[in-house]
């Protein structure tokens, strides 16, 4: 039997979320738990909210979507909706899982959801990622892999080099979701581009990681480690 996705709405305008409350209803294993139309009210409540997905509104008056989402999105997973389609990129900087265009057909919507499927099936399985590559559709096995950077060539995509020196991308896949799919306990984001494997560590401290993955010039890795970064990588070691 397949779990329900339970979402939250918010949207400033109430037609807006009744018809898109309506369309949830209409695909199954959706269930819209609360929505609201005040983006302070809806921080205020959010994280007591049990929810899956939070579908947000960009443009809204005092404060925008885009604002709300740097707010929750380590924490929660976010679908935007806009009638705007130059947000489309400041959406995926931001992770979130799929950005959906107004007016808001359901087979659209439907796809957004399966995304989220996807996701919380891939969080099952922590020995493995599977998900489309510059191969076709790809599964790599996580004790294999040693760093994991976006593509120079396209931001959505992520390149993982494994530790034989070999490398694939994954294809417009975001950090939040790809981090759902891997072993925390093995896995960390240092900046805003890059994830390390905790094997792959020689030396760590507050700034720098310096890795055991070798560059041409014979040097090894270093990763700086944003100051977002900092206080979830002092826990992973133990040392909050």
């Amino acid at each position: 039997m397949n779990s329900t996705i339970k979402c939250v709405i918010l949207d400033d305008e109430l037609l807006a979320i009744s018809y898109l409350k309506l369309l949830c209803e209409q695909i199954e294993n959706v269930e819209v738990i609360k929505v609201f139309n005040d983006p302070k009210i809806f921080l205020s409540e959010i994280n007591q909210l049990d929810c899956d997905v939070c579908i947000l509104d960009i443009e809204m008056p005092g404060m925008s979507g885009l604002q709300v989402a740097e707010i929750i999105s380590n924490s929660k997973k976010i679908i935007f909706t806009t009638a705007y389609k130059e947000y489309a990129a400041e959406a995926f900087d931001l992770n979130v899982v799929d950005y959906v265009r107004k007016p808001i057909k359901i087979e659209r919507l439907n796809q957004a959801f399966d995304k989220v499927k996807e996701i919380n099936a891939h969080s099952q399985k922590k020995d493995f990622i599977e998900w489309n590559s510059n191969i076709g559709k790809a599964v790599i096995f996580t004790n294999q892999i040693a760093y994991i950077k976006t593509s120079e060539i396209d931001s959505r995509d992520k390149e993982i080099i494994l530790k034989d020196q070999s490398a694939i991308v994954l294809k417009n896949l975001n950090f939040k979701s790809l981090l759902e799919m891997l072993p925390s306990k093995y896995f960390a984001q240092v900046n805003k581009k890059e994830i390390i494997a905790f094997s792959s560590i020689k030396v760590f401290s507050t700034t720098e990681i310096i890795t055991n993955i070798p560059l041409d010039n014979d040097n090894f890795l270093k990763l700086h480690i944003g100051e977002t970064y900092k206080n979830a990588l002092q826990e992973a070691f133990g040392k909050s």
